[in-house]
């Protein structure tokens, strides 16, 4: 079986992303490109990491009035991506119209709440304080608008799953147990987030910064 770990190589540095890319190939299930990697290298650069022959996971979390993000989403077609995000808090049009402009073969999912806010984070910006709340409303949304998933912390992948038992649930802030957590608040281990109902883990750090990132792939699989 394919792992379902996607690696996120949250680096600018394409030489230190190849790199990492080389070393854990054979035991992850794709990698995921975000801000700091696009960034800085561009469509070129996701296109050199396509040459690793893995899905590309590209979450660029597009949020931004429907036409706009649309047509951005139609610009990532040459790209061909397994996986798109878009953030649920940009409403049920801005969705509807990100899964229309998207390649067939990509899954468009939707940022629920960031595994980096907790409770009181979320009173800071004028919502309730309970995640799963929110969490739930935005899975209700995103199903509604023809997605295919959403992404949520571990901590809320069970209620939504049970909501939209065909879902696609992908789960970041995943860590090993007793690694650190860094920025993250609401953390679960990877064995812990498939069984809640995780399709993929998303695990940066306690792969990326190892010194050798194929070991700390194989000993997360290991555990899987």
């Amino acid at each position: 079986m394919k792992s379902p770990i996607f690696v996120a190589i949250d680096t600018p540095d394409i030489d230190r992303a190849k790199a990492i890319a080389t070393s854990v190939r054979h035991h992850v299930g794709g990698l995921k490109l975000g801000l700091e990697f696009f960034s800085a290298n561009g469509r070129h650069g996701i296109k050199e990491m396509g040459d690793f022959d893995l899905p590309i996971f590209l979450d660029l979390k597009l949020h931004d009035i429907p036409n706009t993000v649309a047509k951005a989403v139609q610009a990532l077609h040459a790209l061909e991506p397994a996986i798109i995000t878009v953030h649920a808090a940009g409403g049920r049009a801005m969705m509807e119209d990100a899964k229309a402009a998207a390649p067939t073969a990509a899954k468009v999912v939707a940022v629920t709440v960031l595994t980096s806010l907790d409770g009181s984070d979320l009173t800071s910006i004028g919502l309730g304080p309970d995640p799963h709340e929110q969490v739930a409303r935005l899975t209700e949304l995103a199903r509604s608008a023809g997605l295919d998933g959403v992404v949520c912390s571990g901590n809320e992948v069970a209620a939504a799953r049970t909501a939209w038992p065909d879902g696609f649930f992908v789960v970041p802030g995943v860590r090993p147990a007793g690694a650190k957590t860094g920025d993250q608040k609401r953390v679960m281990t990877p064995r812990a987030a498939l069984d809640a109902g995780a399709s993929i883990l998303v695990i940066g750090r306690p792969i990326t910064l190892a010194a050798d990132p194929d070991q700390a792939a194989r000993e997360i699989e290991s555990t899987l």
